[in-house]
């Protein structure tokens, strides 16, 4: 993790009222950040991140000091970007190494370096006081990465706000309507729930006993039980870490064999990761992945669940981006809220909270 410091003045722009600064957000998968300069935005900021020769993920900001033209157009020299412009080398740490047809390099030459963390199989960056950046704060996502699990997944540019798509995620009686053909039945919309809370987190919890398992996940619990057909006791327990990723603990069991109870030995079990970075007021880019405790060795059943989830959130997608051009067709409209808005309400308190203190 590098970073070199400047005026904190620098971290207080429009972004700051949309989102916290304060924060680690995925900026890409570790597989897509090698040897080449890869643009990205993270919280609506312009970034551009590489690897060192070391291996070493660096994020620095994409523009160069002395034009602001993107650095990601440019090249790597060993270690260090070399502006496609006019030269300019700026070292891991952002600052300047070279300028053209002078010795003198400019004290004041430099770009910002952010804390930059590979983890669960991506790269983290923090946009906001390097002073603060503190890794563990990166949310877990350990089944991402656990021998004892397995999984993959993918990311969506969505043209919605994060936060719309986090209201999405918090309140799954969606899944009755938009995700029928897959893990959806009516079995969602009657289901009580139950909604707790901490400063940073937010979980809601729905148990549905004894109901026929929609058609995803009696394709998961027939490869673990090939020949069960009867009933399940399916489990949706979310669990939402500020400012914006979350873990869905998921799966179903054979009815009445103790899951509710904490026995899931005879079920199958997922954790559908979901981590959000803003790009700008209305888009976001939506990282995901599923990951399972079952048939952890077979790569077959690893891409059939990555396709399957992925048409899932194709719908996801759809609905969300239909929602903010109603939106933007309707300035100054006020969400009502039903009970199933338990959740996403108090994670919109959450992060106004961490707006709030960030601006004080």
């Amino acid at each position: 993790m590098s970073v070199i410091s400047h005026d904190s003045s620098q971290f207080t722009d429009i972004a700051a009222s949309s989102w916290p600064m304060n924060a680690w957000y995925v900026a890409a998968w570790d597989h897509e950040v090698g040897r080449a300069l890869q643009p990205c935005n993270v919280a609506g900021r312009p970034v551009v991140v590489y690897r060192t020769t070391a291996g070493e993920p660096v994020a620095l900001a994409d523009a160069c000091w002395h034009r602001l033209v993107p650095l990601s157009m440019g090249t790597l020299c060993g270690d260090e970007v070399q502006c496609g412009y006019h030269g300019i080398r700026y070292d891991p740490d952002g600052k300047c190494t070279f300028m053209p047809a002078q010795e003198t390099i400019n004290p004041s030459a430099a770009v910002q370096s952010y804390p930059t963390v590979e983890r669960h199989r991506f790269i983290w960056v923090w946009p906001g006081n390097p002073a603060l950046a503190d890794p563990d704060l990166i949310p877990d996502l350990h089944t991402n990465d656990d021998p004892d699990w397995a999984g993959d997944g993918s990311a969506i540019a969505v043209d919605a706000g994060y936060q719309l798509v986090l209201d999405n995620l918090m309140d799954l009686t969606h899944e009755e309507f938009i995700h029928t053909s897959s893990i959806g039945n009516e079995h969602l919309s009657v289901a009580p729930f139950d909604t707790e809370h901490s400063e940073n987190a937010v979980t809601v919890t729905r148990w549905m006993r004894n109901i026929p398992a929609p058609p995803l996940w009696q394709y998961m619990l027939n490869i673990k039980f090939p020949d069960y057909q009867g009933p399940v006791d399916r489990w949706q327990i979310i669990n939402y870490l500020a400012p914006s990723t979350i873990a869905l603990d998921v799966g179903v069991a054979i009815a009445g064999t103790g899951a509710p109870e904490g026995d899931r030995s005879q079920g199958v079990n997922c954790f559908v990761l979901h981590t959000m970075t803003p790009t700008g007021p209305k888009t976001c880019m939506y990282h995901w992945a599923i990951t399972r405790n079952f048939a952890i060795d077979k790569q077959r059943v690893t891409n059939e669940l990555r396709e399957g989830v992925a048409k899932v959130f194709f719908e996801d997608e759809t609905m969300l981006n239909a929602q903010q051009s109603a939106i933007d067709a309707n300035p100054g409209y006020d969400f009502y809220n039903l009970n199933i808005d338990a959740g996403g309400m108090w994670v919109r308190r959450t992060i106004a909270k961490m707006i709030a203190e960030e601006r004080q």
